[in-house]
């Protein structure tokens, strides 16, 4: 029999979490880099804005593999389930807010400065409407408002913070493995209940397609965490049925009708079953010997290279497709993109970084511990007793 720990859940491994489960994972990192960079294989090769062209005859042989990089973004929410487990262990809704706005927002605001100027100075793929839309895109909660997105690829950021919000509700119950395990079941169901059902806002939050990702993220941080057990085997199990059904209607979102008609799907349903197999090896601690010290400095720049690498990198493209040959052109805007990431990774986004996330804790202490703001004004001197009153001269 095991140990039961006190949430009903099993005991940690060892009396306390598996080594390196709350540490950096440099397989999670190569993870991550992969994914991103399967995301760019398909956007430079695939989609024909960039080259004016269809891709095939740009690249005949390179595009019948890029049409499947779009799972890289499968991929993503993955390894965000497993992450956002681990980060918001023992921490309170507050503290796990200010971690994921202190993470996210400083790229971002600098990926969409960056992409807005790009497609200002060059409207050749697709121009930016308006600049309040611009303004909009700064709260990322664009996709929520009917606003467009400055840069294609930040829907992906909506649907991370859905996963957010939802997940919350176990911060502020607090992480456990029996809060997690229950959070896996009830989003399950919501999420196969949805399409079924006239409800917006169960189908605003369920996430149908990219919910199985998420979840198994989930159950593999705590078979990571714990160890494995039936229960997470079988969460992990059913959201991998389900991932696999919904792989056709990714591709019609992705490719569109024609190119799905004619690309074979086994591909997509053996990279997602490479995906979940190299979750489980991490989970079960196969990879922690994986330690070159070059991938978390890779994992670093994933988040910035992928703000920045879509309707940037496409104009670059489309500007110079004339004069540079496509595989050098490809090739080299993804070397400028991986460049551009890391000085964003280096001087934003670790800086803006650390001043945000102190500015919010300070916040957050003043909010538990009931300090009261500064007036905004100064206060008025009280008026003067009547004896006070009488010494004091007026102005006739």
């Amino acid at each position: 029999m095991s140990a039961r720990s006190s949430d009903g859940g099993p005991q940690p491994i060892g009396g306390r979490s598996r080594a390196g489960a709350g540490g950096r994972l440099a397989a999670l990192d190569g993870v991550r880099i992969l994914a991103a960079l399967a995301v760019v294989f398909y956007h430079y090769v695939v989609l024909e804005s960039a080259w004016g062209e269809p891709t095939v005859g740009v690249f005949p042989v390179a595009s019948r593999l890029a049409v499947y990089g779009w799972l890289g973004v499968e991929v993503f929410f993955l390894v965000s389930g497993f992450v956002i487990c681990m980060s918001a262990w023992g921490r309170t809704v507050g503290d796990f807010a200010v971690s994921r706005v202190s993470r996210l927002f400083p790229a971002y605001w600098t990926g969409i400065a960056f992409t807005s100027l790009v497609l200002f100075t060059w409207p050749e793929v697709r121009p930016v409407e308006a600049l309040s839309d611009v303004v909009v895109n700064l709260s990322m909660l664009q996709g929520g408002v009917g606003v467009p997105h400055v840069d294609d690829a930040y829907w992906t950021l909506f649907a991370e913070l859905k996963f957010y919000v939802l997940f919350s509700a176990v911060v502020i119950r607090g992480v456990t493995y029996r809060n997690c395990v229950l959070f896996c079941g009830l989003w399950t169901v919501a999420a196969v209940v949805a399409p079924t059902v006239d409800n917006r806002v169960l189908s605003f939050f369920a996430i149908t397609p990219y919910s199985p990702y998420f979840i198994a993220g989930i159950a593999f941080y705590l078979m990571r965490r714990f160890r494995p057990s039936a229960v997470t085997w079988a969460i992990v199990g059913v959201q991998f049925v389900l991932a696999q059904h919904y792989v056709h209607s990714r591709m019609l979102t992705s490719l569109g009708r024609g190119v799905t008609e004619r690309t074979p799907a086994w591909p997509a349903h053996v990279i997602i079953t490479l995906g979940f197999l190299v979750m489980a090896a991490i989970a079960l601690g196969l990879l922690d010997g994986i330690r070159w010290r070059w991938l978390p400095h890779a994992g670093a720049v994933t988040y910035p290279f992928y703000l920045i690498h879509m309707m940037a990198g496409l104009t670059i493209i489309h500007h110079f497709r004339d004069r540079v040959a496509p595989v050098p052109l490809a090739l080299g805007v993804t070397a400028l993109m991986l460049t551009l990431a890391w000085i964003i990774h280096r001087l934003v986004e670790r800086p803006l970084g650390r001043v945000l996330r102190d500015g919010l804790r300070r916040g957050l202490q003043d909010i538990r511990s009931g300090t009261p703001v500064p007036p905004a004004l100064p206060r008025l001197p009280a008026q003067p007793s009547a004896p006070e009153a009488e010494r004091i001269p007026s102005i006739r």
